[in-house]
């Protein structure tokens, strides 16, 4: 990895980790969300510090590039976000059902008084 290149990637992950810890603090991301966020921008900083890491990683997953690497686990993390996001909103969505027959039925009762 060049220099140049090395350099790139470990500002960027620095503004990704600044972003993220004002996000939290400013409260418009939860503590909860922040962490993986937190756990990706440390990731791609050790790359960046270390890249025989991401080398030794190909070598184990089997990719020819490190870049393809790179990709797959993009491609996965985006992947599991995705299905966390997918049971959050199962969840809530039966808490909204919920939640609305709670309230139809209080409001049948105080229209029966």
């Amino acid at each position: 990895m060049s220099p140049r290149l090395q350099v790139s990637i470990v500002l960027m992950s620095l503004v990704i980790l600044i972003g993220i810890i004002e996000l939290v603090r400013r409260r418009r991301l939860r503590e909860e969300y922040s962490f993986l966020w937190l756990v990706t921008g440390f990731g791609l900083f050790a790359l960046a510090l270390f890249p025989d890491i991401l080398l030794l990683i190909s070598r184990i997953v089997g990719t020819e590039l490190p870049v393809n690497t790179i990709f797959l686990f993009g491609l996965i993390f985006a992947m599991l976000i995705l299905l966390y996001f997918s049971l959050r909103i199962s969840s809530l969505t039966t808490q909204v059902k919920n939640l609305a027959q709670q309230v139809t039925l209080l409001q049948v009762i105080r229209e029966d008084k």
